[in-house]
């Protein structure tokens, strides 16, 4: 019992990610009341506290078959108890795709912002109408949901990049200390490899699995670098001197 637990809780990936979720922690306790209150830095908070979260539950799911197998039933699944797809496509597949896309939106000028507010409703309503008709149930794999997700997020990435080689305020900065710069980096990185694995899971899986292990070995790391960057912007108050002043395009982006 205490190897199986430690199996599914004591993996580099986990324990990475934990200890993040204690770093952003303190840092979000050391922020003055009027920061916490500001999405730019409550908002990578929370995404970093519900990715964490998750991904504990998923190793519990694992370690805990009785609790997997009536959540699969009640959503219908008698047939692949072992499965806990339907957790990681309601946090991570549907939910933290729209949280990244409300974080895009964060970084984004005003006349851009009004098309990720469209990103987020078409999304929200393909993922219902996808799961209501059966054509990808919450308990099995989602690519058509995986594959508009991460295509939404490379748009809205694309986005941000035209607004840095565009817009005045980032042409006058150094993006290499710009948070927003790495943190949409590694969003366009990550997502990319999503909408890779997501159009052809099954088939690499079946006949490359040592190429599909090497992708998921891969998405883990660009996963806690994602994380690390998220902590970086909770903590940038107290590291003035490592990164510049976000342009400020409304009361929503003020200085770290």
């Amino acid at each position: 019992m205490q190897d199986k637990l430690w199996v599914e809780f004591g993996g580099w990936y986990l324990v990475s990610i934990d200890i993040l979720l204690i770093i952003g922690i303190f840092y979000f306790l050391k922020l003055p009341k009027e920061k916490k209150a500001n999405s730019f830095y409550w908002l990578p908070f929370f995404i970093l506290a519900f990715t964490v979260f998750y991904e504990n539950l998923g190793g519990y799911t694992n370690y805990n078959f009785e609790f997997n197998k009536a959540v699969n039933a009640f959503l219908g699944n008698t047939e692949y108890p072992r499965y806990n797809l339907w957790l990681f496509n309601i946090t991570h597949t549907h939910i933290a795709t729209i949280l990244y896309l409300f974080l895009i939106r964060s970084w984004l000028e005003p006349s851009k912002k009004k098309y990720i507010n469209w990103m987020i409703i078409f999304f929200a309503v393909v993922v219902q109408v996808l799961q209501i008709s059966g054509i990808e149930p919450i308990y099995l794999d989602q690519p058509i949901i995986s594959t508009i997700g991460a295509n939404m997020i490379i748009i809205g990435s694309g986005l941000y990049f035209i607004g840095l080689m565009n817009n005045d305020q980032y042409l006058a900065a150094n993006p290499l200390r710009l948070l927003s710069f790495w943190q949409m980096t590694f969003i366009l990185f990550t997502y990319s490899l999503t909408y890779i694995t997501s159009v052809s899971l099954l088939y690499i899986y079946t006949l490359y699995p040592q190429l599909a292990t090497s992708l998921h070995y891969i998405n883990l790391v660009m996963g806690v670098l994602n994380l690390i960057i998220l902590v970086l912007t909770v903590a940038s108050p107290q590291l003035p001197k490592l990164f510049e002043k976000e342009p400020d395009y409304d009361s929503n982006l003020n200085s770290a």
